[in-house]
Order: structure tokens, then C-alpha cells, then sequence
């Protein structure tokens, strides 16, 4: 009996040293080193965040994948902080993916979280420090103990001190390519050169605007901003090799045009959607002020040296909003522009515009400002 005991108790022991063996094992898969998760994305010395650019996209944060080696997906959290310790942040976004894009607005809340404004007589700075960290974890509960967390990143932020009330811009990015010198821009791949694009409003990314593009085979880039290649985006690329008018910043390849020619160009980009689209333009002039009246067009002819289009002929006096003269593209009316309000900026589908007196006169239709389109009307 008493050997039994001893040998009873030699295997508890035994058992117990292999439990606590097992215990140390699962204690290690719970806390794994994996390869770590970290971010694989270059980043901009500076960000700058306007109210106006707050819609578009600041940064998108790239990340290497994690395995976990463990039967189920991988959630990714990009978390913000004003803190460099992270003693309190917030939960920027979630994803199944290794990237996420964050907007200039999101940046900005965290910047005035800090204290950062861009009020010319506050005491308060303009320029300051957010961090940014990536939470890796196995599943979808946050609260799984398979999970990794990556460095802290410090990102530099401007906000720009506000200037004259009232004297906001419509938010913009830039085209930069091959075309720059060819069409009358100052040079080319030149990000100080980039044509702009203009959104619609504040908070908006649906930029567009017109770029004359004269060169046969022309390629480009989109640019967050004039001053550098940060941020940039370029087409996504197909097998094919044909366009796929999808934006892309990571891997991207040049954008292009549909028929891989130049010409007159109607750009639109949305950051958001990450979608783009060139329509080639060729302008005329229509109305009952005109010799064809509403059958035809009156061809302008585009000078690249004003970026301008002009035409001269006879006009005869027309009352506007019922009659006089509109711009339109391609001798059709899915591209016309008129004159709401006759005040000398232009919308699309627009009221026709006036002519006072009959007589000779030159048209000319500037289209390089994005979303300020203007025209003039010279009798001579």
C-alpha cells in the first residue's frame, strides 16, 4: 500500500509538471511574436489640413499581412493618438485588408484634439505631432489575445493659418505628365507645373477640370498637392495593358487617355471613389444669334499659348434665357455650357447666353481655370 502511494504520488507529480509544461505553451501562442505587423508605406514629411481638402484622402496607411496560424481571419485596427504612449486613442478604422485610407478630416479632428489650430491670433500652434499605430488581431473580437501591435508612427501636421474671410478656394489636386511642354505648360512631370482640379465645394472629391494634352501618347499622374510625388495616384494597371480608369497610389502605373492619342480633355477624378475619366472636347459655338442658328455648330479654334478657345463671326441680337448662343462639345449636347444669371461665369446646361446688338464679334471661352469657366464676347 505504501509503495502504491509513492508511485501514485511520483505520477500526480509527473502529470502536473506536464500541465504546467502545456500551460506555459499556451501562454506563448496566446502572446505570439509572429513577424510583428509594421508599416510598409512611405510617408510625407508634413501633412497639411485645410477645411477645404477635408474630404480628400490624407494618407493610406500600408501594412505586411500576419498569420497567426490560426484557422480564421486576420482584423486589421488603425488606431489614432494624440499621445505618443497611446494612453487613450481612437479607433480610426477596421479592416480584413493591409491598408487603409485616411482623410485629411480625420486628421484634423485628431490635430485639434492636440490643441493645433490654424486662428492667426489664438496662442495655440498650428503645426504639431499626431501618431498613428496598427493593431493586428485573429478574428473579429478585439478582444482576442492572438494580436500584435505595430511601432508608433509620428506624422507632422500644418494647418494653415486661415487668411481673408470669405476667400475660400474650391479644394483642388494636379495632373502632372508627359504633355507639359508640348501643350503650353511650363514643363514637364513637374509637380509645381501640375494642372489643377477642383472639387465642387469644400469636403467634396470630385474633382475636374480641362487639360490640353498634345502629345501622341500621353501619360500622367494625379497629385494630393503641387509642392512633391507624395500621395500620388496613377492607374491600377490591366493585363491587357488597357486603362482601367481606377485610381491607385501603391503599385500604380501611368493613367493615360482612352484612344492612347492627345487632344482637348474634360478630366474628372473622384479620390474617394478612386475613379478618373478623360472625355477628348472639341468646342463650337450654337443659337439663333449665330448664322446656323440650332442646326449646327460654329467650329472655335483652341490657342495652347492662352489655353483658350476662339471663334470670330456675325451675331445677331438675341434676349437671353429664350434665345442667344451657347458653348457646346462634339456637335452634341451632352457637354454645353451656358450662363445662369448672365455674370459671366459658366455652368454646365446653362441658360443661353444674350447678345445686346448685332454685329462682328470674337468668342473666346477660357476653360483653364477648373470650375471658374469664363467667356467673353468683343464686338469689333
Amino acid at each position: 500500500m505504501k509503495k502504491f502511494s509513492i508511485l501514485l504520488i511520483t505520477l500526480i507529480a509527473l502529470v502536473g509538471f506536464t500541465s504546467c509544461q502545456h500551460d506555459d505553451d499556451v501562454v506563448f501562442v496566446a502572446q505570439p511574436d509572429v513577424d510583428g505587423v509594421a508599416f510598409t508605406n512611405t510617408f510625407s514629411e508634413n501633412y497639411t489640413l485645410t477645411s477645404q481638402t477635408s474630404g480628400n484622402l490624407a494618407e493610406r496607411f500600408v501594412w505586411n499581412e500576419v498569420d497567426f496560424d490560426a484557422p480564421t481571419t486576420v482584423t486589421y485596427e488603425l488606431q489614432g493618438s494624440i499621445d505618443p504612449d497611446f494612453s487613450s486613442f481612437d479607433v480610426i478604422g477596421t479592416t480584413s485588408e493591409n491598408n487603409l485610407g485616411v482623410k485629411i478630416s480625420q486628421m484634423m479632428a485628431l490635430a485639434e484634439d492636440a490643441g493645433l489650430d490654424n486662428d492667426p491670433n489664438s496662442e495655440n500652434p498650428n503645426t504639431g505631432q499626431i501618431y498613428f499605430r496598427v493593431r493586428a488581431y485573429a478574428g473579429t473580437d478585439g478582444g482576442n489575445p492572438l494580436n500584435t501591435t505595430s511601432e508608433v508612427k509620428s506624422l507632422n501636421v500644418i494647418l494653415p493659418e486661415a487668411t481673408e474671410e470669405g476667400a475660400e478656394e474650391f479644394p483642388k489636386i494636379y495632373v502632372t505628365g508627359n504633355f507639359g511642354a508640348a501643350s503650353g505648360y511650363t514643363s514637364d512631370w513637374s509637380p509645381e507645373a501640375g494642372v489643377p482640379l477642383a472639387a465642387s465645394a469644400a469636403g467634396k472629391t470630385d474633382f475636374e477640370g480641362f487639360i490640353y494634352m498634345n502629345v501622341e501618347a500621353p501619360e500622367y499622374k494625379f497629385l494630393p498637392q503641387n509642392t512633391g510625388w507624395d500621395g500620388d495616384y496613377g492607374d491600377a494597371g490591366a493585363e491587357n495593358g488597357a486603362y482601367t480608369e481606377v485610381l491607385l497610389q501603391d503599385g500604380e502605373v501611368n493613367a493615360g487617355t482612352p484612344d492612347g492619342t492627345g487632344g482637348y480633355f474634360l478630366v474628372k477624378a473622384n479620390t474617394d471613389e478612386l475613379t478618373y475619366s478623360l472625355t477628348e472636347t472639341n468646342w463650337g459655338v450654337i443659337g439663333n444669334a449665330t448664322p446656323t442658328g440650332w442646326d449646327s455648330d460654329t467650329d472655335m479654334t483652341y490657342d495652347a499659348d492662352n489655353k483658350v478657345w476662339t471663334v470670330t463671326l456675325d451675331l445677331t441680337a438675341q434676349e437671353a434665357p429664350d434665345n442667344g448662343i451657347k458653348f457646346r462639345a462634339n456637335d452634341a449636347w451632352d457637354l454645353n455650357i451656358g450662363d445662369n444669371g448672365a455674370d459671366g461665369t459658366m455652368e454646365f446646361n446653362g441658360e443661353n447666353i444674350g447678345i445686346a446688338e448685332s454685329g462682328n464679334y470674337t468668342i473666346t471661352l477660357d476653360l483653364s481655370n477648373p470650375r471658374m469657366y469664363t467667356y467673353t464676347l468683343t464686338k469689333n
